[in-house]
């Protein structure tokens, strides 16, 4: 599926994700309360917190865009991360609420209300939040914006979810046996609530200056151990949102020209940022005369 430039942003999948969450939301919502359908209800209260999430991941984005200053030298890159913590606590608060419903229900008697219109409106979910899924992953995959990509998961768990209903409510209108919706909305709770914990990991780890993907620190080793330097040492790197921070020292022969030390450098700094063109690079190297590992023992040799 193809999208035109002007559109594959991440403020624009934020819009977009918001405005999409917000229909189904009040779609999901007004048949939940005429069919009485527990499983309908919980995916439309999972709509509207995805409205609320969604508008905060917009303005964490547009913040996240500005450049350092002053006060913050390394720019707020660390804003999405901020925003995707939030946002997984959120899911897993929501995930906790349809559990307690879902087991409410299960020891209550219930039933379900035109459950023509709960399939109609479930089917629709479905498809909408397919093809949210799928413009999310292209925009996570171009931009490595982590917002859009826990924003691309979130979403991945609605379609499961919407996929997962769709089917009760298919047995349940063969059958006839109404408390699956209640076994459903557990079962569905659970997942949610894992993979929030999951996706709060991940953005916790970020806020704690996560090094590189292993794949990607190997490719940067491979090119410095083919590069015209005698070695390097005291390499480190970490992530703030879709900025990729590296300082290395590259050590030189004694005798070479700073000029000649100069272009070795740039051009391994052009290699590494070629590894992905769509991340930014803050690359600091310093160029080092002779092996000094030894004095830097405060710094980590990889």
């Amino acid at each position: 599926m193809r999208f035109p430039a002007s559109v594959l942003t991440p403020k624009f999948a934020a819009l977009t994700a918001t405005i999409t969450a917000l229909s189904l939301a009040v779609l999901k919502l007004v048949v939940g309360i005429l069919s009485g359908s527990v499983a309908v209800l919980a995916s439309a209260i999972d709509s509207l917190l995805d409205v609320g999430i969604s508008i905060f991941n917009f303005f964490a984005l547009k913040k996240s865009e500005q450049p350092a200053n002053s006060g913050f030298n390394y720019g707020f890159g660390k804003i999405e991360a901020l925003a995707s913590a939030f946002e997984s606590f959120v899911i897993f608060l929501s995930g906790l609420y349809i559990l307690y419903t879902s087991i409410q229900k299960i020891l209550q008697t219930h039933s379900i209300h035109n459950l023509e219109s709960s399939l109609g409106v479930m089917l629709f979910s479905f498809c909408a939040t397919l093809f949210l899924v799928v413009f999310l992953q292209i925009i996570a995959k171009r931009t490595n914006s982590q917002v859009i990509k826990v924003d691309a998961m979130h979403y991945k768990i609605d379609l499961l979810s919407n996929g997962a209903v769709l089917c009760s409510l298919g047995v349940i209108y063969v059958s006839g046996f109404e408390k699956l919706d209640a076994i459903l909305g557990l079962l569905i709770a659970v997942y949610i609530m894992f993979s929030a914990f999951g996706l709060m990991r991940d953005s916790v780890f970020l806020l704690l200056d996560r090094a590189i993907e292993p794949e990607i620190l190997e490719r940067v080793k491979d090119i410095l151990d083919k590069a015209p330097i005698t070695g390097y040492h005291a390499l480190r790197t970490r992530i703030s949102g879709n900025i990729y921070f590296l300082e290395v020292h590259l050590v030189f022969d004694d005798s070479i020209a700073l000029l000649s030390a100069h272009k070795v450098c740039n051009a391994i700094e052009e290699q590494v940022r070629a590894i992905n063109p769509a991340l930014i690079w803050e690359i600091n190297a310093h160029l080092d005369p002779y092996d000094d590992y030894e004095e830097d023992v405060v710094l980590k040799y990889y």
